[in-house]
């Protein structure tokens, strides 16, 4: 055998090392896809249930929320409608309104008459 068998026989052997080095890092490639699949599997698996609670909880926090803004709305409504009133009533009622004044003022100072003879006696 001369010089070149041997040196085929050397890059034979290193190709041979090099094809098993690669073999080998496929079939642990392919095992760390099947544990990855798996583990993807079992996440999803136990996240679902997880995730339907969510959005279960969510729901039922939201219904009272809805109505909860149904009432503020019509809160919202009625003291306007009262604000209108008053508003309409106190330009349109010029005369009755000075009356309640002076009835507000007379019975102020009633009460305070009241007062001072409690305190006197």
């Amino acid at each position: 055998m001369g010089p070149g068998g041997i040196a085929t026989i050397i890059a034979a052997a290193a190709l041979f090392v090099i094809a098993c080095a690669v073999a080998y890092a496929v079939v642990r490639l392919g095992r760390f896809i099947d544990e990855a699949s798996l583990s993807l599997a079992t996440m999803t698996t136990e996240t679902t249930p997880l995730i339907q609670e969510s959005t279960r909880t969510l729901e039922l926090i939201n219904s009272p929320l809805e109505s909860f803004a149904k009432i503020t709305k019509n809160v919202e409504d009625v003291t306007t409608k009262v604000s209108e009133a008053t508003t309409d009533f106190i330009d349109h009622s010029g005369p009755a309104v000075k009356v309640a004044s002076a009835l507000l003022t007379a019975a102020q100072a009633g009460k305070t008459r009241s007062k001072k003879k409690k305190k006197a006696e």
